[in-house]
């Protein structure tokens, strides 16, 4: 930039008394567009003919295809009316070639319309060099666009290189052809755009050196790629201009020869069309998400449904070792020789994504750290170290960060090479920026260097190969989310085998093999660390012992984390996935831990130091909540409901059960009211037919019933479980039953995330229980108001499981090892009293069920407060009071845990997983 403004110094100077404009201004603007070194000549035509709508001529006086319209006038003219003349001309333009920039000049002054943001600048002659930055699009250089117009622009540029997607793939070109075609034509549209290229010349090339039915686009693209991929010293002497005038690139990206994809006159409008759009809009680490979106027409509006939002990508990166680079910058403040330090650190740092895809993490942090870079050269020469001002006019000794720092796995071949082209344009934007600060043009072409992206199987891949232990810094990623049951055998055996056939591992999501991997490395190596994306399934539940106690047994320790958060995309539909964000490494950290918290899975996070982290991603020790088969308190036992395995034979609509009473009435005595989890919380008329209930004698004179019972008998006959089989021998069993003494608290096994307490209720012994309820006989009010309390709820939102996102309630880990109060006979007499209140509140409300009574948009004032009052009794008789969060609760349940449990055996082990073919 500082030779830009040099140069516009001197055009100010030159042109300072000049004022006519027929004699004098072509030879202005040939002398303006040098300033940027760009030649006019090749770019942009003097007196460019349109049509005016009254059928004559007019002359545009100069025109820049797309980029630039300029309309110039002699000294004193009315700027105003040269920018509607200028405006005038646009009918009568391709919309492909409407320029985004109008200037208008006089000589003296000048006035630029930013078209597309809508801006205006004015200023004189003489100030153009302090205004030498908002004509960046001459060099191609751009300021990056605010996120919210970034993300219109992705769009936009997707739909456009979509169009030209389909219509290639309808003419039959496809597979890895159309795939390596497509990156190739990006790398050109961004390098023109970005000054790899000259400004539109591979535009150009495409409109001047092709016919415009498209017939010779094809094989004029491969003479192209050719020409690209082979040294200037070595193409034929007689190469024309059009193709000699292009950079050579190297890199492999132009080696293999294609074969020649036909276009037709719309094919090539689509391409022009993407030439047309201004690709230096388009951040790179889009670029994985724009080309699986543009592969697929119903994907195309929902760019970004499998990209990792840069947002996301720095909550891993910035505690991983951003931060820490930044405080060191800070900490070296004016010492040369801890800046070059700091720079010699920057160029050494390895960073390995293990499931990379399309590049977005390496990308973002190849990014960060060419910005730390920038900011370390250019304090040392603001100090004039010696060394770094000699260098100043050399930026190849001043930019040592390089692409291959980065590497990656990634087991498909486009992903791949999508991210190594994203990795070199985010090199070339890095070195744009240099160039701008230091003043000297810079651009690494022929490429050399490239990311190490390696196509393989990440669990079957030695990760070391990318890197070696000594050389590798950071492993960070988004691994795949596939729950454990949904697994293929081949994945769970992979699975199995990265933990080494380690104990319990089979009821893992396959995202912790990457753990394990990760774990592999780090105690080979115990340098390294490791920041992974997951689902929050590997922090709850009966996962959270089998995996941390794997992890913690090798001596892995939790440095950072982000707590559960809402999984945000650049996707108009966004996923609904909540996922944590886990930085580990062996034993303890080198800097201080950090848990960030969401007051709401949507909300911003908020950072918080900490002595220790739990793998429940709380500030407690690393204490497992592992399954136990008794409550470590002296309280009913909790157990399922009745699991009958009929079928659905015994189970009734009200509608059913009334036509089955009018043919055999007899029956009505054997019907029960049945609730499964639906029916309880949603308040679902449903009845069951319990057979049992009637005497063999009875049986014989219910023709009906007995078609159920054996209805019942061939459904179980034809399981394929043996147990089953063994229980259709006595059809009018239930697999497991449950006997009801007086009432009983039940809750769902499975209730919405949404809710801040679960439903629970007591019901009536006549009522029967799917096993999807979980039940406790003989509880009192006291137990109901210490189940329902804010206490129990925030320990079931960290020790349950989800099914996807709601809880997932278990007896044998969120009961078994809840730590109950100890109250005083007065405490206790206030949680019933309080609790016999919430049930009160609830009456008032006829009719409404516990879906309606619990919904956080629904429910009623008087139940919250009734709900609030008991919370208050619960938390005295936990002799605290003060809880400003729901992690301070968990965190203090879970203090009182260590304590319940010092003296109590531990709790068993999970058996040892079998391999499954």
């Amino acid at each position: 930039m500082r030779d830009i403004r040099s140069a516009a110094t001197a055009f100010a100077h030159e042109w300072k008394s000049v004022s006519s404009e027929d004699a004098e201004a072509k030879s202005f603007w040939d002398g303006f567009f040098n300033i940027f070194g760009v030649s006019r000549l090749r770019v942009a035509a003097f007196e460019h003919p349109v049509r005016q709508p009254d059928g004559g001529m007019g002359y545009i006086d100069l025109l820049w295809k797309g980029i630039l319209l300029v309309e110039h006038k002699s000294a004193g003219r009315d700027l105003d009316s040269a920018y509607s003349q200028a405006k005038g001309y646009f009918h009568q333009l391709k919309e492909r070639d409407l320029p985004k920039f109008i200037v208008v000049s006089d000589f003296k002054r000048f006035r630029l319309y930013d078209l597309q943001a809508n801006t205006r600048h004015e200023f004189t002659l003489a100030q153009l060099p302090a205004n030498v930055e908002l004509f960046g699009f001459m060099s191609g250089y751009h300021k990056p666009k605010p996120a919210n117009k970034e993300k219109l622009v992705d769009i936009e540029a997707a739909e456009r290189l979509g169009k030209l997607h389909d219509a290639l793939l309808a003419a039959g070109y496809d597979g890895h052809k159309l795939e390596l075609l497509l990156v190739r034509i990006l790398f050109c549209l961004f390098a023109e755009d970005n000054a790899l290229f000259e400004r539109r010349q591979f535009q150009d090339f495409v409109e001047s050196q092709t016919r415009e039915d498209g017939s010779d686009l094809g094989a004029q693209l491969n003479h192209l790629f050719q020409t690209l991929d082979t040294a200037v010293e070595r193409r034929p002497r007689n190469l024309p201009d059009t193709l000699a005038t292009f950079p050579y690139v190297n890199g492999e990206l132009f080696s293999e020869t294609l074969p020649v994809a036909q276009f037709g006159a719309d094919t090539r409008e689509s391409l022009l069309e993407c030439c047309a759009f201004d690709w230096s809009g388009i951040s790179p680490e889009i670029f994985g998400s724009l080309f699986q979106s543009i592969m697929s027409r119903e994907k195309r509006r929902e760019l970004g449904a499998h990209y990792t939002s840069e947002e996301n990508i720095l909550k891993a990166l910035r505690p991983l070792f951003l931060d820490a680079l930044e405080a060191e910058f800070l900490a070296a403040d004016r010492s040369p020789r801890k800046l070059a330090a700091l720079h010699d650190k920057l160029a050494s740092i390895r960073v390995l994504d293990p499931a990379c895809g399309c590049g977005n993490f390496l990308v973002v942090a190849y990014r960060e750290l060419r910005r730390i870079e920038l900011e370390v050269v250019r304090q040392i020469q603001r100090l004039g170290s010696e060394g770094y001002s000699q260098m100043a006019t050399d930026i190849t000794h001043l930019c040592r960060v390089d692409v291959d720092q980065m590497g990656g796995i990634e087991v498909e071949e486009f992903p791949a090479q999508v991210a190594r082209v994203a990795l070199w344009l985010t090199d070339h934007q890095a070195n744009r920026t240099f160039s701008m600060e230091f003043g000297d043009y810079y651009a690494r072409l022929p490429l050399r260097k490239a990311a190490k992206i390696i196509r393989a199987d990440s669990l079957e891949t030695d990760w070391l190969s990318v890197f070696p232990g000594q050389q590798l810094s950071y492993i960070v990623g988004n691994p795949p989310f596939i729950g454990s049951k949904m697994m293929e055998p081949e994945q769970r055996a992979q699975l199995l085998a990265c933990f080494h056939d380690a104990e319990g591992v089979g009821i893992l999501d396959y995202v912790s093999a990457w753990y394990a991997k990760a774990a592999d490395v780090m105690v080979a190596h115990r340098h390294v660390r490791t920041a992974l994306v997951s689902t929050n399934s590997i922090t709850q539940g009966e996962q959270v012992a089998v995996l941390w106690g794997y992890l913690l047994g090798r001596g892995i320790r939790i440095h950072f984390a982000h707590r559960t958060f809402r999984w945000t995309s650049e996707a108009k539909g966004k996923a609904a996935v909540h996922c944590v964000i886990i930085g580990m490494g062996y034993g303890s950290s080198p800097n201080e831990l950090v848990l960030y918290d969401y007051d709401t899975a949507s909300a911003a996070p908020v950072a918080r130091k900490v002595s220790r982290i739990s793998p429940y991603l709380i500030e407690a020790s690393d204490v497992l909540i592992g399954s136990r088969s008794a409550s470590i308190c002296k309280v009913p036992e909790m157990v399922s409901g009745n699991k009958p395995i009929d079928g659905g034979h015994y189970l009734f609509t009200p509608e059913q059960r009334r036509a089955f009473l009018e043919a055999e009435p007899e029956a009505e005595r054997l019907f029960r009211r049945w609730l499964g989890g639906e029916e309880f919380i949603n308040g679902i008329e449903r009845y069951f037919l319990l057979a049992s209930a009637a005497k063999p004698d009875e049986l014989r004179q219910l023709p009906n019933v007995c078609e159920r019972i054996e209805n019942v008998r061939a459904y179980r006959v034809q399981s394929d479980s043996p147990a089953t089989v063994r229980l259709a021998q006595t059809p009018t069993a239930f697999h497991v039953q449950f006997t009801p003494r007086g009432n009983y608290l039940a809750m769902a096994e499975v209730s919405s995330e949404r809710r801040i307490y679960a439903p629970i209720a007591f019901l009536d012994s006549s009522v029967l229980c799917g096993n999807k309820l979980r039940l406790v006989n003989e509880a009192t009010l006291y137990h109901f108001g210490i189940l329902t309390s804010l206490m129990h709820m925030a320990w079931m939102r960290v020790v349950s499981g989800r099914l996807e996102l709601r809880y997932q309630y278990s007896v044998k880990i969120t009961y078994n090892n809840f730590p109950w109060p100890s109250p005083t006979p007065e405490q206790k007499a206030s949680i019933e009293s309080k609790a016999q209140a919430v049930l009160d509140a609830r009456a008032v409300h006829t009719g409404a069920t516990l879906a309606d009574l619990y919904d956080p948009n629904t429910m009623p004032a008087n139940l919250a407060k009734a709900h609030a009052d008991l919370d208050r009794a619960v938390d005295k008789a936990y002799g605290k009071t003060d809880f400003p969060r729901e992690v301070d609760r968990v965190e203090f349940l879970f203090g009182l845990y260590e304590r319940l449990t010092a003296e109590l055996a531990p709790a068993p082990k999970p058996k040892r997983a079998r391999r499954q073919a």
